[in-house]
Order: C-alpha cells, then sequence, then structure tokens
C-alpha cells in the first residue's frame, strides 16, 4: 500500500488530481478555467480570448456573419441571370417583422435653379449704388440661404478693374431674402458702371444659378440651418413559392444520365429566381383580394419605379461616347451615391454600349467578378459603371431599357428567410411522390433615390 502512495504522488496523476481538488474549491471545473471570454474592443468591437474562434461563437457574437448554407447554394445557382437577386442575396438581408416595410429614403438637396425673371444692368448715367444690390428671383428659392454664394453658369464675372472681362462665371453673394423668397445679392466679380464698381450685371432669364459654399463673416457664429429630413416610404414583402415533386417510381427508375430530386430542386430555385428577378424590378406594390381562396395576396413594387432619376436617349441614332459620358454624368453628378455603380440593361441597350469606340476619355478595362458575377468595367472621370446583360428586361420587352443603381444603397428585407420545407404527401394519402416546397418572403427598397436611374428611349 506504501509502495502504491509512492507511486501515486511521483506520476502525473497526482498533480492532475491536485488540480481538481484547486478547482473544486473554488468552485469552478477543469474545463472553465479555460472558457472563452468575449470582451470589447478598443473600437467597439468583440475580441475573443481563452479559446479558438469557433462558428457557434461567431454566429452568437456577429450575427450574420457566417451565411446560411442555403444561401450559399442559392447564390452559386446561374447567378449572371438574376444579378438584382444575386447582389442583394451576397450583401445579406435584414429581418422584416412585418410583410408590410416601411422605410425611410433621404434626398440631397438641390443644387441647381434658373433665373425666373431676366436682369438688366442699369446705363451708365443712371447707375447707382443700388445697382451693387439687387433683387432675383430664381424657379426654386427654397434651395438658397444667407451667405450662400451663386455660380452664374455662362455669365462672365469681371477682373478687379471692373471693366475687363474675366474667364470665370459671375458669383454672387446672398446677404438677404424677401419675404416672398427674392435675393438679396451683391455681384462678388462684379462690372463697373460708370463711377459705381462691382454692379450686378445683366443676366438672361433662364440662366443657370448652382449653389457653391457659404461665407461668413468673422463674427458670424450662426448661419442657416440645414437638416435633412427622411421621407417615409413603404414596400410590401411578397411570398414567393416554388414546389419540386418527384414520383416514388420516378426516383428508383433506370436513367441514361443522372438525374435526381437534387437536380430538379435546382431548376425550381433558378426558375423561382427568374420570376423574383423580374418583380424585384417591375412589380407593382398592391394588396388584392383573392375570392377563390378568400385571402389577401401581397404583391412587392419595384426598384425600376423606385429610382429618382431617369435619362431619356434617341433610340433611332447610334449611342455615341459623348452620348454615355452624359449618362455617367447624370447617374453620378447631383445626389448621395458612390462613384462606383451597376448597370444592367437588355440586349439592344447593351449592344449598344459595345459599339462605342473607347478612347481617354472613357476606358472599358477587362471583365471582373464581383458578388459572383462576371462584370464588364466602364471608367469615366464621373465614376465607374459595372456593365452587365440581364435576361428579364427582355423578358419584359424592354431590351432596349437600362437601370444604373449604387449597390450599397439597396436594401433586401425578409419577413420569410429562403427556406425549404418538405412535405409528406404519401402520409397524407395525396400522392405517391416526394414533395418540397421552397419559400421566401421579402421585397426591395432604394435609400437614396437619386442615386439610382433609369435609362428609356424616347416615344414620339
Amino acid at each position: 500500500m506504501k509502495k502504491k502512495m509512492i507511486k501515486f504522488f511521483k506520476s502525473g496523476d497526482f498533480l492532475f488530481f491536485v488540480f481538481a481538488v484547486v478547482a473544486a474549491c473554488v468552485g469552478i471545473s477543469g474545463a472553465g478555467v479555460w472558457a472563452a471570454a468575449v470582451i470589447p474592443g478598443s473600437s467597439g468591437g468583440k475580441i475573443v480570448t481563452g479559446e479558438p474562434l469557433t462558428t457557434d461563437i461567431s454566429r452568437k457574437e456577429s450575427s450574420g456573419l457566417i451565411k446560411n448554407e442555403i444561401d450559399r447554394r442559392i447564390t452559386r445557382i446561374r447567378p449572371m441571370s438574376t444579378p438584382i437577386d444575386q447582389l442583394t442575396r451576397w450583401a445579406g438581408s435584414r429581418r422584416a417583422g412585418s410583410m408590410v416595410v416601411d422605410y425611410y429614403s433621404v434626398d440631397v438637396k438641390p443644387t441647381k435653379a434658373t433665373l425666373n425673371t431676366a436682369y438688366t444692368e442699369p446705363e451708365s448715367s443712371s447707375a447707382t449704388s443700388a445697382s451693387q444690390k439687387v433683387k432675383l428671383n430664381t424657379t426654386n428659392n427654397d434651395i438658397f440661404e444667407v451667405s450662400e454664394t451663386i455660380l452664374v453658369q455662362g455669365v462672365k464675372g469681371y477682373e478687379a478693374d471692373g471693366t475687363t472681362q474675366s474667364k470665370a462665371d459671375l458669383v454672387l453673394y446672398i446677404s438677404s431674402k424677401e419675404e416672398n423668397g427674392e435675393l438679396n445679392v451683391y455681384a462678388i466679380n462684379g462690372k463697373k458702371i460708370g463711377s459705381i464698381e462691382n454692379c450686378v450685371p445683366s443676366i438672361a432669364k433662364g440662366a443657370t444659378f448652382i449653389r457653391m459654399g457659404r461665407a461668413a463673416t468673422e463674427l458670424d457664429v450662426q448661419t442657416a440651418q440645414f437638416e435633412a429630413l427622411p421621407v417615409k416610404e413603404q414596400n410590401n414583402c411578397q411570398i414567393f413559392k416554388m414546389q419540386v415533386e418527384q414520383s416514388t417510381f420516378q426516383k428508383i427508375a433506370n436513367k441514361e444520365v443522372e438525374w435526381d430530386f437534387s437536380d430538379a430542386e435546382e431548376s425550381a430555385i433558378y426558375d423561382m429566381r427568374l420570376g423574383m428577378e423580374k418583380t424585384f424590378m417591375f412589380g407593382v406594390k398592391r394588396s388584392l383580394y383573392d375570392s377563390k381562396k378568400k385571402e389577401n395576396v401581397s404583391l412587392t413594387g419595384g426598384i425600376w419605379w423606385q429610382a429618382g432619376k431617369e435619362y431619356e436617349f434617341d433610340p433611332k441614332v447610334d449611342l455615341t461616347q459623348n452620348d454615355l459620358i452624359d449618362i455617367m454624368k447624370e447617374a453620378f453628378t447631383g445626389n448621395g451615391g458612390n462613384k462606383r455603380k451597376v448597370l444592367i440593361g437588355g440586349s439592344d441597350f447593351i449592344g449598344r454600349i459595345n459599339k462605342l469606340e473607347v478612347t481617354k476619355i472613357v476606358t472599358s478595362n477587362e471583365d471582373m467578378v464581383k458578388w459572383g458575377i462576371d462584370f464588364s468595367e466602364i471608367k469615366s472621370k464621373f465614376g465607374r459603371l459595372f456593365v452587365l446583360y440581364s435576361e428579364v428586361f427582355d423578358d419584359c420587352g424592354m431590351s432596349d431599357y437600362g437601370f444604373i443603381f449604387d449597390p450599397e444603397f439597396i436594401t433586401k428585407w425578409s419577413h420569410v428567410p429562403f427556406g425549404t420545407q418538405a412535405l409528406d404527401l404519401k402520409k397524407a394519402g395525396v400522392r405517391n411522390t416526394d414533395a418540397l416546397v421552397l419559400t421566401e418572403a421579402s421585397c426591395l427598397t432604394l435609400r437614396y433615390p437619386a442615386a439610382h436611374m433609369r435609362i428609356i428611349p424616347k416615344t414620339a
């Protein structure tokens, strides 16, 4: 017995025994000593200590980091045919607690207006100090504020001597606004009329006024307030469904090629995605009552109608590089969007772009893969377009139409995420088949509507 005790104390079992006793005394287990801890990082993140990072920890501490297997499977099924569904599914969706989604879109303040009534400068003999400060009325006085400066496009200003016309356009300073909204302005680079310096020169009706930066004095501590008020919008989630069935005899029959239930399921998902793609693009938001089913049907609105901009081109003439520059200028300016956007369109419209000869102004780079899709890239001074042919435009009779959208300002809402449900039709006594139902209830919404644009051919 004594020899056995000495052998026990010399062995590693003794150390483990001591460790277990200590752990029991302090109320912890051996595993608990090394339990993982999740602590906040210095910049708001999360740090895992004491244990390797596992998928369970990832799903618990960073919801949505690891995508579900079913989503990964779906995105691999012919992604080129359904770019909108592919992109939004790749980016992930937001949970919608209801079939009706309320969301807020934020617009940007307009930057341009035109002069309503022409202003004519006085004769040299009748010029007075009143000619230095004049009232002007534009088509949208509300966008201008006191202390802002205005660039009058196409109207040349003057050098410091007041007589030599400058290469720079005329710039005005808003000193005050009348109760009716008219602008009281000074000329920054004005004209000398008679003996009066820095007068406002003549400005024709329809001249474009462009908002520029504010100019404060040394003692100014306040300025006109500016707040962007989001506008509440609404869209319906639509329930998309697809049922796949295979009879028991079909399943056990010998086949010339490999074709099982998984192949049928993949084909059904592809057809379902094509239908969803058309709905996400061109669907109309409505709710209707099905008298036969005695239930309401929720229909979602497409992003085509949500876009805040529209560009028309003449379909009777070939698209030129100048037209493409104008399209990109309209798509990338005057909105809060990014400098990388996606252009999808029908075969005729994409064909117009393919026929263009590129120069140093507009360049066409090699194909690139993004979001699991092969894009062609067009680059200009305004921004970059990732171009892709979309077959749903042809299917919907819109082969000469296009759509430019900002992928960062498109949101997918899922009331019921994409999932499958096996139906036991055999036990129910309905049919001797294997059945699977695919379901998703979702919709798409656009933020910053002005960051997205429809491209349509002019009609006579």
